[in-house]
């Protein structure tokens, strides 16, 4: 094979229609614009959705609301649920091998919701004010999230 000798594939490449030059070219007089109106005119133009005035379609219909698509990415744990934890130190790898949270999650954090009763140790998760302080209470440490 030669590069000279290399071609588009037959029917890859269609020519370009010419407008505006004669009846015979098929494309003659209003070009394939139609007659008179505002897409007929040179620099007609319009917004899109935009409906001569009427109030467009996106503005008619109720909107809907929003889903964050960080928020299944984010997981809450509840300071009773720390007990199904073997071991005292308490990480996001941890969390996911005790199925406390879902095992795509990215992170992770503690909120009071219980009691805990043994000490552990928190490292690299998210905790609440009352969740540290109950935590530092039953003798275990918090430390900063990564």
């Amino acid at each position: 094979m030669k590069l000279n000798s290399i071609s588009p594939a037959p029917g890859s490449k269609k020519t370009r229609l010419r407008v505006g030059r004669g009846a015979s070219a098929g494309q003659g007089k209003t070009c394939g614009r139609g007659v008179k109106g505002q897409r007929a005119r040179k620099g007609g133009y319009h917004k899109v959705g935009f409906e001569g005035g009427q109030m467009p379609l996106q503005r008619r219909l109720p909107k809907m609301g929003f889903r964050s698509m960080l928020s299944p990415r984010v997981a809450e744990v509840r300071l009773s649920e720390l007990g199904k934890i073997k071991g005292g130190a308490v990480d996001l790898d941890s969390l996911k091998k005790a199925s406390l949270v879902p095992a795509d999650a990215l992170r992770a954090k503690i909120v009071l919701s219980g009691a805990i009763k043994s000490a552990v140790t928190v490292k690299g998760v998210g905790v609440t004010k009352g969740a540290r302080a109950a935590i530092e209470a039953a003798g275990g440490t918090v430390e900063a999230a990564a």
